[in-house]
């Protein structure tokens, strides 16, 4: 099986945790121990997140008083090249010294019209107090969103339209070469009146990349592994529960929060309804079960509306 597999951003810095090198090559030294088991009988491509790092990158070029400060797309790019070195390494040091692994600096256009760069709600950086946020946002002219009992920044998240390096990443696949590419979402560029590339202040959602990449590489799953266990409705309340199974067209029907778990429903719908194949939402510790059916939340045309677990 092709599996695409999108890393969330617990797999490389848990909540709470330091903004660092050392915490985050800790995290992908254990992130690469479920990713080898799976290259171990299957075509394994890799995504992932760069919330936190893009952020910090973003706050310590703010700090430069030069005027001069790098916009997103560089600061994104800055950023992937930084975690597919950490993953690219330790993954290396695991699977057989023969097989191959490449980190890819994925471009991926996006509509300078998109509607998200008028409303910005994909979440990067640290989460800050309210109070602390606050100030910054005066201070900087962010835009703010609630992250648990705090707020981070949210920039605006264009939805992806066409991946640049896809005939590159497809013929790295079929060598049989472990890829990671597409990550944080890819780094969002955009075609001028004459058909030039160029950047955009934005960060486009991981999982919806990673569900295009999934589907231009006609995959045979699409794993998204985040810090829950499964999908659930009425998260945080006394009447939460988790989704086992669901068919796409009844997911789409359910509302999830548009800066964390909507993009997720929102990918793994679009790859099951396009593909007829298998997406699945679940932690990363859970990944061979996940394959199995066994755990996270499988979506799948095989399903009856909502299967609760």
């Amino acid at each position: 099986m092709r599996i695409v597999v999108a890393l969330g951003g617990n797999a490389l810095l848990q909540r709470g945790q330091a903004l660092n090198a050392v915490n985050q090559r800790d995290n992908v030294r254990q992130a690469v121990k479920s990713l080898a088991a799976v290259h171990a009988e299957h075509e394994l491509v890799i995504a992932h997140g760069n919330g936190p790092q893009v952020g910090l990158l973003a706050l310590m070029d703010a700090a430069y008083e030069s005027g001069s400060a790098f916009p997103l797309d560089v600061l994104g790019a800055e950023s992937v090249g930084m975690i597919g070195y950490m993953i690219e390494q330790e993954l290396g040091n695991v699977v057989p010294k023969d097989d191959h692994i490449v980190t890819l600096l994925t471009q991926i256009a996006v509509d300078a019209n998109d509607p998200a760069f008028q409303k910005p709600t994909k979440p990067i950086g640290p989460v800050y107090s309210t109070e602390d946020g606050e100030k910054l946002a005066a201070e900087k002219g962010w835009s703010l969103a609630a992250d648990g009992t705090g707020v981070r920044r949210v920039v605006p998240s264009p939805k992806p339209q066409r991946i640049i390096e896809i005939d590159t990443i497809r013929m790295l696949v079929d060598k049989g070469v472990i890829v990671i590419c597409a990550g944080g979402g890819g780094i969002p560029v955009s075609f001028d009146e004459q058909g030039h590339l160029h950047g955009v202040e934005a960060v486009i959602d991981k999982d919806l990349a990673s569900g295009l990449l999934s589907k231009q590489l006609d995959a045979d799953a699409f794993i998204m592994l985040t810090d829950v266990p499964e999908v659930c409705v009425d998260f945080g309340t006394p009447d939460q529960r988790s989704i086992r199974r669901a068919h796409p067209d009844a997911l789409l029907e359910m509302d999830f929060a548009a800066g964390s778990m909507g993009p997720k429903v929102l990918g793994a719908c679009e790859f099951v309804q396009s593909t007829g194949k298998m997406a699945a939402i679940g932690r990363l510790s859970d990944l061979a079960d996940i394959l199995a059916g066994k755990a996270g939340t499988v979506v799948t045309l095989e399903a009856n509306g909502i299967e609760y677990a």
